[in-house]
Order: structure tokens, then C-alpha cells, then sequence
């Protein structure tokens, strides 16, 4: 089913994010973990392309699994940055004969190992142009986009930031996915200034566990700290005590109350980033009281 159909039949949900291995051979240690997760019943799973560079065809495969094996309902990362209409017709046109029926519509980064490269001139700038291709050509297909509560770096303001928001929405986005933030409030204004302009879809927090120091740099180095609040300098004197561990046991309390906040605050549901980790996951969940 699209996934904009499923959201209001469960209220509270949860849904999880995996990225598939590029090492095929882990691939039965990855199923494993998905396996370990399904008794959080979650609404829907996504796929990101896979890392390190991995291809599509991961991505494709994975979601196709998820689906037939595991009895998931998945929804598949899609990128138009440097892509051709031909190349996303031929990736929407697998995963349809798959039998997926939702996609999470992005841009996607710059390439790093092209020199130069510009979006200026590019057959898709930004991702409205891919939702609006999707919605043209595939019509039956599910749609989610991202938005960023603490600002797209790349946004002039955040006025500018919402605005390319509800672009994308009005051209057939159905439900927003937020990227990681670390400070509930942020989420909460970030929805009701949507509101004020009119976004009237679903808007899904994502939460991210923080399991070590390096994950807290790797996401500092992408986003800036301001991303965190003043939780990154709160992890950085956790890791002089006690190293990761104590990095993961604040990790996850943070994650924890976060999750917990959100739903007494009435969210329609929390997406986790799972990184792949059961363990981790479960920790979290098996915290959470559902009023």
C-alpha cells in the first residue's frame, strides 16, 4: 500500500530507516537485524542507496526482500542528482515490478568525485522536479520528502527553507520524513510554521541514536553542530569520562526521551534511524510508554 494511505489507519506508528551493506556477503548478518526489528511491528521500512557507494541495484534488491520475505511494507530512496529521466525511469519502472509502491524523493548531495559540478544545467535541480516527475509518470506511486527542522544548510532562511518545502509538496509530495535533530522544540515550531503556510501532510519526525563519538563527528562534519543544540559538547564530556560507552548509554537515553516527548506531544509517529543496530533499537522502544 502507499504509505500516505497507511498513516492514518495506526496513530501512534513507528518506522524504521536501514541502509543496505555494500558487502553482499553481510547481507544475511543485515536480514538479521531486520528480522530482530520486526516486533516493533513498524508502518513502513526505508532504504537509502547504499553505502560507501553502493548501487541502485542494493537498494533494489533490499527493498525487494523486505517486501516478499519479510513481509514489510518498504519505501525506497530515490536521488535525481546528475540522474537522466531515462536512469529514473528504468529504477521506478524495477521497483513498480517489484511490486514497491513508495519512494522518498530527494536531491541528493553533490558528487564528490566530479570536479566542478554544478546543478545549474542539470535535467533535474531539485527535488520538486523529481516529485513532479514521478507524480506525471507514475501516477499510483506513493511519495514521501524530506524536510529539515533545523534548515537545509544550503537555504537562505528558514522562511526560504519552509517555502521550498511546501514546493515540493504541492507538487505531489504526500508526507514529509525529517531528517535528524536533537531538540523536540525544533521539531514541534518546524510543524507549526508548515501549518501557517499551509502544509497540511503528514510530518514525521526522525530520530537518531547516538551509539558513538565518531557517528556524533561524521554528522557534526555534514550538518554543523548547531544541529545538535548544546548535546554535542554534552557528548563530548561523556566520551572524556567514559569513552563510547557512556557516549552510547547518553545516546540512548536521548533518543529514548525524545521519542517518548514526541509522543505525548501527539505526533502521528516517529521514524528511527535504526543504523542498522536491533539492540540499539530495542533498547529505545522497550522505554516507551504509549498513553
Amino acid at each position: 500500500m502507499r504509505i500516505a494511505d497507511l498513516i492514518p489507519t495506526r496513530r501512534p506508528f513507528l518506522s524504521l530507516e536501514f541502509f543496505p551493506p555494500k558487502d553482499r556477503g553481510t547481507w544475511p548478518k543485515f536480514f538479521e537485524e531486520v528480522e530482530k526489528l520486526k516486533v516493533l511491528d513498524p508502518l513502513f521500512v526505508s532504504v537509502t542507496y547504499g553505502a560507501g557507494g553502493g548501487t541502485q541495484a542494493n537498494t533494489l534488491d533490499i527493498v525487494t526482500r523486505l517486501k516478499n520475505d519479510l513481509g514489510l511494507e518498504p519505501m525506497a530512496h530515490l536521488t535525481c542528482v546528475g540522474a537522466s529521466s531515462d536512469a529514473l525511469h528504468g529504477f521506478l519502472q524495477a521497483i513498480t515490478e517489484a511490486g514497491i509502491q513508495n519512494v522518498l524523493a530527494l536531491r541528493g548531495d553533490p558528487p564528490k568525485n566530479v570536479e566542478g559540478f554544478s546543478f545549474e544545467g542539470q535535467e533535474f535541480r531539485h527535488a520538486s522536479d523529481l516529485v513532479g516527475f514521478i507524480r506525471g509518470h507514475y501516477p499510483d506511486m506513493g511519495i514521501g520528502v524530506a524536510g529539515i527542522p533545523t534548515m537545509h544548510p544550503e537555504s537562505a532562511s528558514l522562511s526560504d527553507d519552509l517555502k521550498w518545502l511546501k514546493y515540493k509538496v504541492d507538487a505531489g509530495g504526500q508526507f514529509v520524513v525529517t531528517q535528524l535533530f536533537f531538540e523536540n522544540g525544533l521539531y514541534l515550531d518546524y510543524v507549526r510554521r508548515l501549518r501557517e503556510i499551509g502544509v497540511g501532510v503528514p510530518i514525521v519526525p526522525g530520530i537518531m541514536p547516538i551509539l558513538g563519538m565518531k557517528s556524533a563527528e561524521f554528522i557534526a562534519g555534514l550538518n554543523g553542530r548547531a544541529v545538535f543544540g548544546g548535546f554535542y559538547e554534552t557528548l563530548e564530556a561523556a566520551f572524556a569520562k567514559g569513552g563510547d560507552a557512556a557516549v552510547r548509554e547518553l545516546g540512548l537515553a536521548h533518543a529514548t526521551a525524545q521519542v517518548q516527548g514526541l509522543l505525548d506531544a501527539g505526533v502521528p509517529g516517529v521514524h528511527l534511524y535504526t543504523l542498522n543496530r536491533a539492540e540499539a533499537c530495542l533498547s529505545i522502544m522497550n522505554n516507551i510508554t504509549i498513553r
